[in-house]
């Protein structure tokens, strides 16, 4: 059983959501925050990424850090104003990118729930990611961006959104990358409670360590509190959940600095003996269990030997880990891509071509385009209680942060 619950959210008003709205803190580096955020003040990455406001190079774990994020925080809210509803509500969150579209439910989930893995994850944290993230919540006292979650579809479900999504909407923008963003507000968030009760398990999509932060801030707060009854805001962390049959995962492509000193000759006659390389290839796998490989300004296409079969597993069998295993690992010596500066990866929308680019610039020795991991695939991985190799998937299109924030 599922447990969502009604928050008393602390919104723009919808004159100014657009301005206030701003992509993940995670998905930009510190300069490219400070250039989307740059000539608009009420942008949230002052509050998501402070450091932007700081001098350059300061470091983002510095102390300056964190008083810079409650700073810009307590005055967003007083020269916007960022207000509070009047009663806690559940909201709906509808985002179209091109020819997709995808309408989440925006409440506040369960800590122990995720603690007893009643909301399963799929991916590792880092500790120094959750230590920012959980001393960013205390030090506002806020979860400022929504967990990514999913669930399998329910036609229940699907019938009070349709018909929640009559009525006028909250917020209605455009975002500059062209992705639209509609907020609802539910007049009946009961009826919402009372439906997810029915779903067994909520499955993190995006977001394991904004969810790992609230619930070690969870912890942090309890130890400080005199009493704790359960009812605390802090036990909760905010949420978007949409069905799985909605979702878009987008490739999550791989680009290697060098050849772990090897020719381009000597390197594609160790990946015959690992795999069927048919030449030319085309640029993007177009089924599971193939991949294309980009090296010396040709596209190769790369599939098991016939004699070969897929690994067993939940895990070993998706095409990331076999790319892994049989490939990065043992040919280019790559034994953590989470840890090895020699491999970066490329995701989302920036496609082939970004691939090409960074290898015809000699800024890569050779890129991987994948085949996107499906939904069922991270749905089959976190009910195993298994862990997805890094970097397996890329959602699109992205939550913003600052629409509706948490107090804790």
């Amino acid at each position: 059983m599922a447990t969502i619950r009604p928050f008393r959210a602390l919104r723009p008003p919808p004159e100014r959501v657009k301005q206030v709205s701003s992509v993940p803190y995670d998905v930009v580096n510190t300069e490219e925050a400070r250039r989307l955020a740059k000539g608009n003040p009420l942008s949230f990455l002052h509050v998501s990424r402070p450091e932007i406001d700081l001098p350059q190079g300061t470091d983002i774990y510095n102390d300056s850090v964190y008083r810079k994020a409650l700073d810009n925080f307590q005055q967003l809210i007083k020269s916007c104003p960022l207000v509070p509803e009047d009663s806690p509500s559940i909201y709906l969150y509808r985002l179209i990118m091109g020819d997709h579209e995808q309408t989440g439910v925006v409440a506040c989930c369960s800590v122990d729930e995720y603690d007893q893995d009643v909301i399963r994850k799929h991916e590792r944290t880092r500790r120094d990611k959750e230590d920012d993230r959980t001393r960013h919540m205390l030090v506002l006292e806020a979860q400022t961006g929504p967990v990514f979650l999913t669930y399998r579809a329910r036609r229940d479900i699907d019938t009070m959104v349709m018909e929640t999504m009559m009525a006028n909407a909250l917020f209605d923008f455009q975002a500059d990358d062209g992705i639209q963003h509609t907020v609802w507000r539910v007049p009946d968030p009961v009826r919402f409670v009372q439906g997810f009760r029915n779903v067994p398990y909520l499955y993190i999509a995006d977001g394991h360590h904004r969810a790992a932060s609230a619930s070690r801030a969870r912890a942090e707060l309890r130890q400080q509190s005199f009493s704790n009854t359960g009812d605390e805001e802090y036990n909760f962390f905010l949420t978007v959940i949409f069905p799985d049959d909605q979702l878009q995962i987008l490739p999550y492509n791989r680009v290697v600095r060098d050849l772990n000193n090897q020719s381009n000759e000597e390197f594609l006659t160790n990946v015959r003996k690992a795999f069927a390389i048919s030449d030319p290839g085309t640029p993007a796998p177009t089924a599971p269990g193939n991949w294309s490989m980009y090296l010396n300004k040709r596209w190769y296409g790369l599939t098991l030997p016939q004699d070969a079969s897929k690994p067993p597993g939940a895990v070993a069998s998706l095409d990331v880990a076999i790319l892994q295993d049989r490939l990065l690992d043992p040919i280019l010596g790559i034994k953590d891509v989470r840890t090895d500066k020699r491999i970066d990866f490329v995701g989302g929308l920036r496609g082939t071509k970004e691939l090409e680019r960074l290898v015809d610039e000699e800024k890569a020795a050779v890129a991987f385009s994948l085949y996107p991991t499906t939904v069922e695939d991270l749905l089959r991985v976190s009910d195993a209680g298994e862990v997805m190799p890094p970097k397996s998937t890329w959602f699109e299109p992205k939550l913003r942060d600052g629409l509706l924030i948490h107090q804790i």
